[in-house]
């Protein structure tokens, strides 16, 4: 008897059922190798011992959300491939570890702009914020629309405290306890540790946007301050050099 597929494009619940188990067998192929290497998220360790991906400080945090509200990863991935002319153009192929923290991840999956995996210090701050408020001043053919406004508003940080605790709920280690504290010092080293507590959020935020015065005017904290300090921190944290090629290539 010979089978024909319209059998199956006539009847609804034949095809729901058949969809249905093509999609459980997808899923399948791609979950269950998961159970069975001992770890998806890289161990990246600095010299000293210490985890070298920390969470994002006040600051940077407010910047990334400030980075997705303007929509910045419709146009600007986050996530090098591991392929050659990847490597030659953005640097290392990006790392879990890296995304480890962001919730939701970044990774994106258009490239109308240029990857932003590794943009952090490859730009000085001026730079990023004239790119900002003007991008054809610094790249005459972007198509990258103004963002004046960023400059011309003063960062709210008044929910910073309440934003680390619901980062806190979903496994960011932010501290709020004395032994949270301690465990992060011990994870990430005490200047790190020290920007990750909680209790003094507001303060440390108001401390690193007057020390890197990122936007060129310490006489206010802008929205500004917050997105460059957030860019500049983007691919600073893993540093590749100190790790035989390949090395990475174990976890994949």
């Amino acid at each position: 008897m010979k089978f024909k597929h319209e059998s199956i494009e006539i009847n609804a619940g034949l095809l729901i059922a058949l969809t249905l188990v093509v999609v459980s067998i997808g899923g399948l192929v791609e979950i269950v190798p998961l159970f069975f290497i001992n770890e998806t998220v890289e161990q990246v360790k600095k010299a000293d011992g210490r985890d070298a991906v920390h969470p994002y400080t006040p600051l940077e945090s407010r910047g990334r959300d400030i980075y997705v509200r303007e929509g910045c990863f419709l146009c600007h991935s986050q996530m090098i491939r591991p392929f050659r002319d990847e490597h030659l153009r953005y640097g290392h192929y990006s790392l879990a570890a890296e995304s480890q923290y962001d919730h939701p991840f970044q990774w994106g999956s258009k490239r109308t702009g240029p990857d932003l995996a590794r943009v952090g210090k490859k730009y000085s701050n001026e730079w990023h914020t004239q790119h900002l408020l003007k991008p054809k001043s610094v790249m005459p053919d972007s198509i990258m629309p103004n963002y004046p406004w960023l400059l011309e508003n003063a960062l709210d940080y008044s929910d910073i405290k309440a934003r680390m605790k619901a980062q806190k709920m979903v496994g960011v280690p932010y501290s709020e306890t004395d032994e949270e504290y301690e465990a992060n010092v011990k994870r990430f080293g005490a200047e790190i540790a020290r920007d990750l507590d909680i209790v003094y959020a507001e303060e440390n935020l108001l401390r690193q946007a007057e020390n890197g015065n990122y936007d060129g005017d310490k006489s206010r904290v802008t929205e500004m301050d917050a997105l460059v300090a957030y860019l500049q921190v983007l691919g600073t944290m893993v540093d590749f050099k100190s790790y035989q090629e390949g090395h990475f290539s174990e976890f994949r």
